[in-house]
């Protein structure tokens, strides 16, 4: 075990499924310790589930925490490669009196808590524990399968909780529970104790949902004559109805909202922020700037809940602080996903994709939407929202007007938005009609929805030929209603 003296954390996901944002914002308070400790943030992959576990879930894991910023100190500690240590540790803990060998088969074990659970009871009973040594020793020469059994001494554990302060448990509340299979698989328990110690953790810093296994934990590592770390449990992320956060509210793991637009500084901040304040009214803070102020005392006591319309505020606020340079290369890559684009187009310049990202940086609050609001400035509207068509296409005259509209823009020498502005707000005024009269309609024939960027703006960057074209169609689809 290492000197101490340097701060030692760990993240341990198990990859049985994706990085959700409880295990991210885990993974965040441990990073943000570890770094403002000048420490070490480490990694441990627990797969020693192997009916559950797989190599994908584990590189998306990886994924999530790189695209996070979140870069863990040396080499990954699989924990599956560690087993036959785990394994002899149960066997030394029978040597020392502090676990013993259990015989009763699961059908037995089945039995005796449904007669239990009928009298109020939920522990074994210790029937193996009373055992002679002559007769555990006859049945484990006879190589009777069996389970090893954590013997729970008397009294009670406690221990000082950085975050929920001083902590007690009554020990007889606790089941003299089993840290050895029958087929030879170290239980959760061990193999975390083992780990830990063998990494050099100081820290623990894990959910809530961990704090019943901790005395069980702890009295491992006093059977095992081993140093115990400080606990740190942080308390669970609810969604908006109080409940914990799962399936049910939504998108819940990282990809998830990597692929719904949301930028990974923007998921760090309001992660870092969800349970955890700086003392100050700030809310857009960076990573570095999280590691120099963060403290888990100020980490709150209570669940956070998760607020989908704050994370995205916030990501809107990113979004807008990155250069267009920046963004294109993002945006282009989500229009690429999305089929819009094809990488190998040159269709649209390098200064169309930059003023499009220009005209619509200000409106969106996630990257996707760069593709779901702004798809019509490389593809045309393939039908009109229907409310729009209701308000805007079924006023008397429109028709009428979109053709006088196109009649202007086409004679234009000059194609930009002081000339179209000009033009559309001359024919509103011989026509005697508010200039919201042709824009509006004119916006929905281009967008094929009512709610754009700034209409000159976007006409001046789609073209002559494309606007005059949309609004032809637009002036067919007219003449259908």
């Amino acid at each position: 075990m290492t000197n101490n003296s340097t701060i030692r954390v760990r993240f341990a996901p198990s990859p049985t499924g994706s990085l959700h944002l409880g295990g991210a914002r885990t993974a965040l308070f441990n990073y943000l310790f570890a770094r403002h400790q000048n420490g070490k943030f480490l990694l441990r992959i627990e797969d020693t589930d192997v009916n559950r576990s797989s190599p994908e879930m584990t590189d998306q894991i990886l994924r999530s925490l790189q695209w996070l910023q979140l870069q863990w100190d040396g080499e990954i500690f699989f924990q599956s490669k560690h087993r036959d240590r785990h394994t002899a540790i149960c066997r030394d803990l029978i040597q020392t009196g502090h676990a013993y060998p259990c015989f009763c088969t699961q059908e037995l074990l089945n039995e005796k808590r449904q007669k239990n659970e009928k009298l109020g009871l939920f522990k074994y009973d210790q029937t193996c524990l009373s055992l002679s040594k002559t007769e555990v020793r006859k049945r484990l020469t006879e190589n009777q399968p069996h389970a090893i059994r954590f013997h729970i001494p008397q009294g009670q554990t406690e221990f000082n909780d950085l975050i929920h302060g001083h902590t007690v448990f009554q020990n007889e509340e606790i089941d003299d529970f089993i840290i050895l299979r029958t087929d030879e698989t170290p239980v959760y328990q061990i193999a975390v104790v083992s780990d830990d110690h063998e990494m050099g953790i100081t820290h623990v810093i894990r959910g809530d949902d961990h704090l019943s296994n901790t005395p069980k934990q702890i009295l491992l590592y006093q059977a095992l004559s081993w140093m115990v770390p400080q606990f740190v449990h942080v308390p669970l992320i609810w969604g908006a109805d109080k409940k914990r956060l799962s399936k049910r509210h939504g998108a819940i793991s990282v990809e998830a909202y990597k692929d719904q637009g949301i930028l990974p500084e923007a998921l760090v901040n309001y992660l870092a922020l969800l349970g955890w304040s700086p003392g100050t009214d700030e809310e857009i803070m960076t990573l570095d700037s999280f590691t120099q102020k963060f403290a888990l005392q100020a980490v709150s006591k209570k669940p956070a809940v998760f607020d989908t319309q704050k994370l995205e505020w916030m990501n809107g606020i990113y979004i807008r602080s990155k250069s267009i340079s920046e963004l294109a290369e993002i945006v282009t890559q989500q229009l690429e996903y999305a089929g819009i684009l094809k990488p190998e187009d040159t269709s649209f310049s390098e200064e169309y994709i930059y003023r499009f990202i220009e005209l619509m940086q200000e409106r969106v609050k996630t990257v996707n939407e760069f593709v779901e609001s702004g798809k019509f400035f490389f593809i045309d509207p393939d039908q009109y929202d229907p409310d729009a068509v209701k308000k805007h296409f079924t006023n008397e005259g429109v028709g009428d007007h979109l053709t006088q509209l196109i009649q202007r823009l086409s004679g234009l020498k000059k194609w930009n938005e002081e000339r179209i502005e000009f033009e559309i707000r001359g024919l509103a005024e011989e026509l005697g009609v508010g200039a919201g009269k042709i824009i509006h309609p004119a916006r929905v024939a281009l967008t094929g929805a009512s709610v754009s960027p700034g209409l000159f703006e976007m006409m001046a960057l789609l073209g002559c030929d494309t606007v005059e074209k949309r609004l032809n169609r637009a002036y067919d689809f007219i003449l259908t209603l």
